[in-house]
Protein backbone atom coordinates (compact mmCIF):
# COMPACT_ATOMS: atom_id res chain seq x y z
CA UNK A 1 0.00 0.00 0.00
CA UNK A 2 1.12 3.66 -0.75
CA UNK A 3 1.41 5.84 2.18
CA UNK A 4 1.65 9.52 1.26
CA UNK A 5 2.84 12.68 3.73
CA UNK A 6 1.76 15.37 1.28
CA UNK A 7 5.17 15.09 -7.80
CA UNK A 8 13.81 9.87 -19.39
CA UNK A 9 16.44 8.36 -17.82
CA UNK A 10 17.69 9.87 -13.94
CA UNK A 11 21.11 10.85 -13.33
CA UNK A 12 22.11 9.18 -10.58
CA UNK A 13 24.33 11.28 -7.91
CA UNK A 14 26.18 9.62 -4.84
CA UNK A 15 24.87 10.89 -1.60
CA UNK A 16 25.24 10.21 2.21
CA UNK A 17 22.73 8.15 4.52
CA UNK A 18 20.11 10.07 5.82
CA UNK A 19 16.52 11.37 4.19
CA UNK A 20 15.85 14.67 3.96
CA UNK A 21 13.10 14.99 5.97
CA UNK A 22 14.22 13.27 9.04
CA UNK A 23 17.28 15.02 10.40
CA UNK A 24 19.00 18.45 8.66
CA UNK A 25 22.38 16.42 9.23
CA UNK A 26 21.18 16.00 5.57
CA UNK A 27 22.53 13.54 2.48
CA UNK A 28 24.78 15.01 0.24
CA UNK A 29 24.31 19.07 0.99
CA UNK A 30 27.92 20.56 -0.02
CA UNK A 31 30.28 19.84 2.65
CA UNK A 32 33.60 22.51 3.11
CA UNK A 33 36.08 22.21 5.06
CA UNK A 34 35.33 23.50 8.42
CA UNK A 35 38.56 26.15 9.74
CA UNK A 36 40.32 25.67 13.14
CA UNK A 37 37.45 28.14 15.14
CA UNK A 38 38.97 29.93 18.21
CA UNK A 39 37.24 28.88 21.47
CA UNK A 40 37.88 32.18 23.78
CA UNK A 41 34.46 32.44 25.77
CA UNK A 42 32.33 35.01 23.59
CA UNK A 43 34.15 34.47 20.57
CA UNK A 44 31.48 33.64 17.96
CA UNK A 45 32.32 32.44 14.27
CA UNK A 46 29.31 32.46 10.94
CA UNK A 47 26.75 29.19 10.93
CA UNK A 48 26.11 28.57 6.85
CA UNK A 49 23.00 27.24 6.30
CA UNK A 50 22.42 27.74 2.77
CA UNK A 51 23.50 29.55 -0.39
CA UNK A 52 20.71 31.54 -2.99
CA UNK A 53 21.32 34.21 -5.47
CA UNK A 54 21.38 37.61 -4.34
CA UNK A 55 18.82 40.09 -4.81
CA UNK A 56 16.03 37.28 -3.97
CA UNK A 57 13.31 37.76 -1.92
CA UNK A 58 15.73 35.59 0.91
CA UNK A 59 18.03 39.07 1.50
CA UNK A 60 14.71 40.56 2.91
CA UNK A 61 13.35 37.34 4.66
CA UNK A 62 16.15 36.43 6.66
CA UNK A 63 16.32 38.99 8.98
CA UNK A 64 13.07 37.62 10.21
CA UNK A 65 13.92 34.35 10.81
CA UNK A 66 15.73 33.32 13.62
CA UNK A 67 18.22 30.85 13.68
CA UNK A 68 20.51 28.47 16.34
CA UNK A 69 20.77 29.46 20.43
CA UNK A 70 18.08 32.27 18.98
CA UNK A 71 20.26 34.51 16.94
CA UNK A 72 19.03 36.45 14.00
CA UNK A 73 20.22 35.18 10.26
CA UNK A 74 21.53 37.47 7.98
CA UNK A 75 22.78 36.97 4.13
CA UNK A 76 26.13 37.30 3.22
CA UNK A 77 26.88 38.50 -0.69
CA UNK A 78 29.45 37.59 -3.01
CA UNK A 79 29.08 38.93 -6.27
CA UNK A 80 25.68 36.98 -7.65
CA UNK A 81 25.62 34.13 -4.52
CA UNK A 82 24.28 34.93 -0.62
CA UNK A 83 24.67 32.60 1.99
CA UNK A 84 22.05 32.60 4.80
CA UNK A 85 24.15 33.21 8.33
CA UNK A 86 24.06 33.06 11.83
CA UNK A 87 26.47 34.01 14.75
CA UNK A 88 26.98 31.22 17.10
CA UNK A 89 29.09 30.51 19.93
CA UNK A 90 33.17 29.30 18.56
CA UNK A 91 33.29 26.60 21.14
CA UNK A 92 30.20 25.32 20.74
CA UNK A 93 30.80 25.04 17.04
CA UNK A 94 34.53 24.01 16.95
CA UNK A 95 35.46 20.16 16.26
CA UNK A 96 35.35 19.54 19.99
CA UNK A 97 32.33 21.21 20.92
CA UNK A 98 30.62 19.48 17.91
CA UNK A 99 32.44 16.28 19.02
CA UNK A 100 30.89 16.80 22.41
CA UNK A 101 27.21 17.42 20.91
CA UNK A 102 27.29 14.59 19.15
CA UNK A 103 27.58 12.20 22.16
CA UNK A 104 24.21 14.20 23.52
CA UNK A 105 21.84 13.41 21.08
CA UNK A 106 19.04 15.13 22.08
CA UNK A 107 20.79 18.34 21.39
CA UNK A 108 22.20 17.54 18.16
CA UNK A 109 18.62 16.46 17.46
CA UNK A 110 17.58 19.78 18.45
CA UNK A 111 20.90 21.86 16.71
CA UNK A 112 19.58 19.46 12.92
CA UNK A 113 15.63 20.26 13.71
CA UNK A 114 16.69 24.14 13.71
CA UNK A 115 19.28 23.99 10.99
CA UNK A 116 16.33 22.27 8.71
CA UNK A 117 13.59 24.62 9.88
CA UNK A 118 15.93 27.54 8.77
CA UNK A 119 16.54 25.56 5.24
CA UNK A 120 12.78 25.31 5.02
CA UNK A 121 12.26 28.72 5.49
CA UNK A 122 14.38 29.91 2.99
CA UNK A 123 13.40 27.09 0.37
CA UNK A 124 9.68 28.86 0.61
CA UNK A 125 11.05 31.71 -0.49
CA UNK A 126 13.55 30.79 -3.32
CA UNK A 127 15.73 28.12 -4.38
CA UNK A 128 18.35 27.05 -2.01
CA UNK A 129 21.66 25.19 -2.07
CA UNK A 130 21.29 23.48 1.19
CA UNK A 131 24.39 23.41 3.86
CA UNK A 132 25.77 20.22 6.22
CA UNK A 133 25.19 20.75 9.04
CA UNK A 134 27.79 22.84 11.15
CA UNK A 135 29.25 24.16 7.91
CA UNK A 136 31.38 27.07 10.25
CA UNK A 137 33.59 29.76 9.30
CA UNK A 138 35.64 32.39 11.65
CA UNK A 139 33.47 35.11 10.18
CA UNK A 140 31.50 36.75 7.53
CA UNK A 141 35.13 37.18 5.48
CA UNK A 142 35.79 34.29 4.95
CA UNK A 143 32.29 33.27 3.67
CA UNK A 144 32.85 35.70 0.85
CA UNK A 145 35.36 33.97 -0.01
CA UNK A 146 34.48 30.75 0.12
CA UNK A 147 31.73 32.32 -2.26
CA UNK A 148 33.93 33.89 -4.20
CA UNK A 149 36.26 30.96 -5.07
CA UNK A 150 33.51 28.36 -5.76
CA UNK A 151 30.81 30.89 -7.71
CA UNK A 152 31.23 29.19 -10.81
CA UNK A 153 30.05 25.31 -9.50
CA UNK A 154 27.25 27.03 -6.46
CA UNK A 155 25.98 29.12 -9.71
CA UNK A 156 25.71 25.88 -11.92
CA UNK A 157 23.72 23.66 -8.81
CA UNK A 158 21.05 26.75 -8.32
CA UNK A 159 20.64 26.63 -12.15
CA UNK A 160 20.27 22.72 -12.06
CA UNK A 161 17.95 22.83 -8.95
CA UNK A 162 15.92 25.86 -10.01
CA UNK A 163 12.00 24.89 -10.05
CA UNK A 164 12.43 21.36 -8.31
CA UNK A 165 11.66 20.00 -5.33
CA UNK A 166 13.02 16.69 -3.51
CA UNK A 167 10.29 13.87 -3.07
CA UNK A 168 11.11 10.78 -1.00
CA UNK A 169 10.42 6.74 -1.92
CA UNK A 170 10.68 4.74 0.72
CA UNK A 171 10.23 0.69 0.25
CA UNK A 172 9.31 -1.71 3.72
CA UNK A 173 9.42 -5.02 4.05
CA UNK A 174 6.96 -6.56 6.91
CA UNK A 175 7.10 -10.50 7.52
CA UNK A 176 5.25 -10.55 10.00
CA UNK A 177 2.52 -9.21 7.84
CA UNK A 178 3.45 -11.33 5.27
CA UNK A 179 3.19 -14.13 7.54
CA UNK A 180 0.14 -13.18 8.92
CA UNK A 181 -1.53 -13.49 5.04
CA UNK A 182 -2.24 -16.99 4.40
CA UNK A 183 -1.63 -17.33 0.82
CA UNK A 184 -4.81 -18.55 -1.56
CA UNK A 185 -5.08 -22.13 -1.55
CA UNK A 186 -7.67 -24.69 -1.50
CA UNK A 187 -8.54 -25.99 1.85
CA UNK A 188 -6.78 -29.20 3.10
CA UNK A 189 -8.41 -32.53 2.75
CA UNK A 190 -9.46 -33.93 5.62
CA UNK A 191 -7.74 -36.32 8.10
CA UNK A 192 -9.42 -39.56 9.46
CA UNK A 193 -9.51 -39.35 12.77
CA UNK A 194 -6.67 -41.65 14.59
CA UNK A 195 -8.56 -44.41 16.33
CA UNK A 196 -8.53 -44.31 20.17
CA UNK A 197 -5.02 -44.79 21.60
CA UNK A 198 -2.94 -44.49 18.31
CA UNK A 199 0.34 -42.90 18.80
CA UNK A 200 -0.59 -41.37 15.32
CA UNK A 201 -2.67 -38.28 16.44
CA UNK A 202 0.47 -36.67 17.73
CA UNK A 203 2.91 -37.32 15.12
CA UNK A 204 0.51 -36.02 12.82
CA UNK A 205 0.10 -32.74 14.77
CA UNK A 206 4.18 -32.33 14.93
CA UNK A 207 3.88 -32.78 11.22
CA UNK A 208 1.62 -30.14 10.69
CA UNK A 209 3.39 -27.99 13.00
CA UNK A 210 6.52 -28.37 11.36
CA UNK A 211 4.79 -27.91 7.71
CA UNK A 212 3.38 -24.50 9.33
CA UNK A 213 6.54 -23.08 10.75
CA UNK A 214 8.18 -23.90 7.33
CA UNK A 215 5.54 -22.36 5.22
CA UNK A 216 6.01 -19.13 7.44
CA UNK A 217 9.84 -18.95 7.09
CA UNK A 218 8.68 -19.32 3.32
CA UNK A 219 6.47 -16.45 3.34
CA UNK A 220 9.35 -14.01 5.70
CA UNK A 221 11.43 -14.72 2.79
CA UNK A 222 8.96 -14.17 0.46
CA UNK A 223 8.42 -10.66 1.55
CA UNK A 224 11.67 -9.34 1.21
CA UNK A 225 12.22 -10.58 -2.38
CA UNK A 226 8.99 -9.19 -2.89
CA UNK A 227 10.29 -5.77 -1.34
CA UNK A 228 12.77 -5.89 -3.06
CA UNK A 229 11.18 -6.16 -6.23
CA UNK A 230 8.69 -3.79 -6.24
CA UNK A 231 12.09 -1.09 -4.77
CA UNK A 232 13.28 -2.10 -8.31
CA UNK A 233 10.47 -0.98 -10.01
CA UNK A 234 10.43 2.52 -8.53
CA UNK A 235 12.97 4.16 -10.97
CA UNK A 236 11.17 2.74 -14.08
CA UNK A 237 7.41 3.82 -12.99
CA UNK A 238 9.29 7.54 -12.22
CA UNK A 239 12.10 7.87 -14.83
CA UNK A 240 9.60 10.20 -16.75
CA UNK A 241 9.31 12.71 -14.26
CA UNK A 242 12.68 12.79 -12.17
CA UNK A 243 15.70 14.56 -13.37
CA UNK A 244 18.00 12.88 -10.89
CA UNK A 245 17.50 10.34 -8.29
CA UNK A 246 19.64 9.68 -5.08
CA UNK A 247 20.36 6.13 -3.19
CA UNK A 248 20.37 6.18 0.29
CA UNK A 249 21.32 3.69 2.98
CA UNK A 250 18.00 1.95 4.52
CA UNK A 251 17.04 3.51 7.55
CA UNK A 252 16.86 2.26 10.94
CA UNK A 253 15.33 2.89 14.22
CA UNK A 254 13.72 6.06 15.03
CA UNK A 255 14.25 7.54 11.25
CA UNK A 256 12.34 4.54 10.13
CA UNK A 257 9.00 5.69 10.14
CA UNK A 258 7.15 2.72 8.67
CA UNK A 259 5.92 -0.71 9.18
CA UNK A 260 8.37 -3.57 8.96
CA UNK A 261 12.22 -3.03 7.67
CA UNK A 262 13.31 0.00 5.67
CA UNK A 263 15.07 -1.85 2.70
CA UNK A 264 15.36 0.49 -0.10
CA UNK A 265 15.33 4.43 0.94
CA UNK A 266 15.43 7.02 -2.15
CA UNK A 267 15.27 10.33 -3.26
CA UNK A 268 14.03 11.96 -6.30
CA UNK A 269 14.41 15.46 -8.02
CA UNK A 270 11.28 16.16 -9.65
CA UNK A 271 9.93 19.20 -11.42
CA UNK A 272 7.39 21.34 -8.67
CA UNK A 273 4.74 21.29 -10.83
CA UNK A 274 4.74 17.44 -11.45
CA UNK A 275 4.87 16.24 -7.63
CA UNK A 276 1.50 14.69 -8.47
CA UNK A 277 2.02 13.36 -11.68
CA UNK A 278 4.95 11.70 -9.68
CA UNK A 279 2.48 9.86 -6.78
CA UNK A 280 0.02 8.91 -9.30
CA UNK A 281 3.01 6.90 -11.03
CA UNK A 282 3.33 5.07 -8.00
CA UNK A 283 0.09 4.89 -6.52
CA UNK A 284 -0.84 0.98 -6.24
CA UNK A 285 2.78 -0.28 -6.77
CA UNK A 286 2.29 -2.47 -3.57
CA UNK A 287 -1.51 -2.83 -3.12
CA UNK A 288 -1.86 -6.65 -3.51
CA UNK A 289 2.08 -7.64 -1.99
CA UNK A 290 1.39 -8.28 1.36
CA UNK A 291 3.95 -7.35 3.71
CA UNK A 292 5.39 -4.21 1.39
CA UNK A 293 4.68 -0.73 2.23
CA UNK A 294 6.03 1.88 0.02
CA UNK A 295 5.99 5.56 1.77
CA UNK A 296 6.42 9.10 -0.33
CA UNK A 297 7.69 11.98 1.71
CA UNK A 298 8.30 15.48 0.85
CA UNK A 299 8.27 18.00 -1.36
CA UNK A 300 11.53 18.65 0.68
CA UNK A 301 14.06 21.22 -0.32
CA UNK A 302 16.82 19.15 -2.63
CA UNK A 303 19.52 18.52 0.50
CA UNK A 304 20.41 15.16 -1.65
CA UNK A 305 21.26 17.04 -4.59
CA UNK A 306 23.33 19.92 -3.33
CA UNK A 307 26.29 17.76 -4.68
CA UNK A 308 27.06 17.79 -8.84
CA UNK A 309 25.84 14.60 -10.29
CA UNK A 310 29.21 11.92 -10.79
CA UNK A 311 30.84 12.71 -13.37
CA UNK A 312 30.42 10.38 -16.28
CA UNK A 313 26.94 9.41 -14.69
CA UNK A 314 24.62 9.00 -16.82
CA UNK A 315 21.16 11.62 -18.02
Amino acid sequence: MNTVHTDAQITEVDAAPTEAGATATQAGATRLARPDTPTDPGTTVSYVYALSRAGTALDTRAPQLTGLDNGPLRTVTCGELSALVSSVPADAYSEEGMRARLEDLSELAAVARTHHAVIEAAYATTTVLPMRLATVYLDDARVRSMLHERRADFGELLTWLQGHVELGVKVYADPREAAATPPAAAPPAPTPAPAPGSASAPVRSGRAYLQQRRAQRRRHRDAYRAAGAVAGAVPDRVSALARARAAHRPQQGDLASGPGENISNEAYLVPAERTGQFHQALTGLADDVPGVHVEITGPWAPYSFATPPTAGAGT
